[in-house]
């Protein structure tokens, strides 16, 4: 049995919340079991130099985990270091490949996706509800009368798998994840496209039928992720 009874196919609860914090132009908490993300979306009236005159936007993010967001404290200034700069550079990855870019016009959307507490998956929890806020602050440029349609090309969603006690599992928690011989997370887009496979084996090497059954699991928590992701877009 797993730690919290769930079935090997069953997501932790998953919620989001919109409108979280009053100045960013998207900010949705995003819970997943006991892991909680921050993430705000920030319009900017510029692009990076490699842009400029383009007629091209940009999408790119921050990862970082507030101090004591884990069992030990953690230092500020790690988002310019190796872990945090990994992952804000997959969630920007994930992001940009759900957004059509020349749509968006010379603008920057700064995700910000700030950890508050962990318990597991804290990057497939940042990109899930990333994909929330950048909605959101693309709704506030439509809104404005800034853009003439949402420039989204799907959903995008991220989800943990992992293989524990020989056992498939999806959307591992922290005690899992620390004892997963195999350790994988997926990037998946609403059209069912691959963005991004992270995965090792954290001790014996594992054949391509295991694999192929991870993908399948985490395609199958990708579904129930995007179902969220509309019912909380819908208010629901």
């Amino acid at each position: 049995m797993r730690p919290d009874q769930r079935a090997d196919n069953e997501l932790r609860p998953v919620s989001f919340q919109r409108g979280y914090t009053k100045y960013a132009e998207g900010a949705v908490l995003a819970a997943f079991g006991d892991t909680q993300v921050l993430c705000t979306a920030t319009v900017q009236d510029t692009v990076p130099g490699f842009l400029r005159n383009s007629g091209q936007g940009w999408v790119t993010a921050e990862y970082a985990m507030l101090p004591r967001s884990a069992g030990e404290r953690v230092s500020r200034d790690a988002v310019r270091k190796g872990r945090a700069l990994e992952i804000s550079r997959l969630i920007g990855r994930s992001l940009r490949n759900v957004v059509e870019l020349t749509a968006l016009g010379e603008r920057q959307i700064l995700i910000d996706c700030d950890v508050i507490q962990a318990d597991g998956g804290t990057r497939t929890a940042a990109i899930t509800g990333a994909y929330l806020a950048l909605h959101d602050a693309l709704q506030h440029l439509v809104d404005q009368g800034a853009l003439p349609q949402l420039p989204l090309l799907g959903q995008c969603a991220a989800v943990s798998v992992g293989v524990v006690e020989g056992e498939p599992r999806l959307d591992l928690s922290y005690e899992e994840d620390a004892a997963a011989d195999v350790d994988m997370n997926l990037v998946i887009r609403s059209d069912d496209a691959i963005i991004e496979i992270q995965g090792c084996a954290e001790g014996d090497a594992f054949p391509k039928s295991m694999l192929d059954q991870l993908v399948d699991l985490g395609m199958h928590g990708a579904r129930i992720l995007f179902d969220i992701q509309r019912k909380a877009l819908a208010g629901a």
